[in-house]
């Protein structure tokens, strides 16, 4: 009996091998992160850096797929329904994690149910932009064209239930304008009509908008975040601009399908950490107007449960609906 026992033993610890070894041993194969943003976008820019990064330390390729579409839905989903064992990866924000829960009647992931939350990586801000040749020079210019001409006007956006969206729209209500949706798919997307002044206005990130601006290509009236950013530092806030309390900033963080062995999530969390502390990674970001971040899982979780609920009754008392 003994001698059975110690057999059986001995199976399941080498049955049990593999998968330890696995773990101990990953990345052993390419790691997918999904974007679901078009190249480009800084969400893809950050992916791309982070991708890099974890390839160098560890040897192992680092693939970034980009799943535009549905608010960043369709993303968001695939990695919900991925194996969890630390190979598909999510760069999330809080367009599908916070925002899309107040805007979609259903969802088919649970926002912190399905997900591994393994560090925030960055903070970005919006900026309220106009194509050059339209003769408008501040925010309060625009709302007068915009009143004198209702309906008339158009703004792009990157997605329905992205921060570009909801910036526009709490713009909108705020403002009392009466103003068109453009839905695009990702920010570069939208970037070709509002050059060619085809649409009004968008409130893009600001590392697509500020090199445009300084060519001339693109007139930056106002940035979303609450403070001045240091890549413009003479552009005013949308608060400063005449709307008390506005704030419409994206953040993204690195996310794995719920049930990831804990192993692989800190080990993918240390090494986010350390990469978003290294000075030329820092510099990377600082340049694309991206403010790294680096916190802890429970962090992350506890910035999705705070939002959900604040940008909830903002979409509830500027009216938004799905669609617009």
């Amino acid at each position: 009996m003994r001698l059975a026992l110690r057999l059986f033993a001995a199976l399941c610890v080498l049955l049990a091998a593999p998968t330890a070894l696995a773990q101990s041993g990953y990345p052993n194969r390419p790691v997918k992160i999904v974007v679901g943003f078009t190249p480009g976008t800084a969400p893809d820019l950050a992916a791309r850096i982070l991708a890099d990064r974890f390839a160098d330390v560890w040897g192992s390729p680092f693939v970034v797929e980009n799943t535009p579409g549905a608010g960043s839905n369709i993303a968001t989903d695939h990695v919900a329904k991925a194996p969890a064992d630390g190979y598909t990866l999510l760069m999330g924000g809080n367009s599908s994690l916070v925002i899309n829960p107040s805007l979609y009647e259903t969802l088919p992931f649970d926002p912190i149910k399905d997900f591994a939350p393994i560090s925030q990586v960055f903070i970005a801000a919006n900026v309220l932009a106009v194509p050059s040749a339209l003769p408008i020079k501040s925010v309060a210019e625009l709302v007068a064209l915009a009143k004198a001409n209702p309906g008339k006007l158009s703004y792009a956006h990157a997605g329905v239930g992205t921060s570009q969206h909801l910036g526009a729209e709490l713009f909108k209500y705020m403002a009392h304008v009466d103003i068109s949706a453009v839905p695009y798919r990702g920010t570069t997307a939208l970037m070709p009509d509002l050059l060619a002044g085809r649409i009004t206005m968008s409130f893009a990130n600001i590392s697509n908008v500020i090199p445009l601006a300084r060519e001339g290509k693109l007139r930056a009236l106002a940035i979303t975040s609450i403070k001045r950013s240091p890549l413009a530092p003479d552009l005013p806030t949308m608060a400063e601009s005449g709307y008390p309390g506005f704030e419409a900033v994206p953040w993204f963080g690195l996310f794995a399908p719920a049930g990831t062995p804990r192993d692989v999530l800190d080990k993918l969390h240390d090494e986010t950490v350390k990469a978003l502390a290294a000075p030329q990674v820092r510099k990377k970001f600082d340049e694309l107007g991206l403010e790294p971040i680096g916190g802890t899982p429970d962090e992350l979780t506890a910035i999705i449960r705070k939002e959900t609920p604040e940008w909830a009754k903002v979409i509830k008392d500027a009216g938004i609906k799905l669609g617009n």
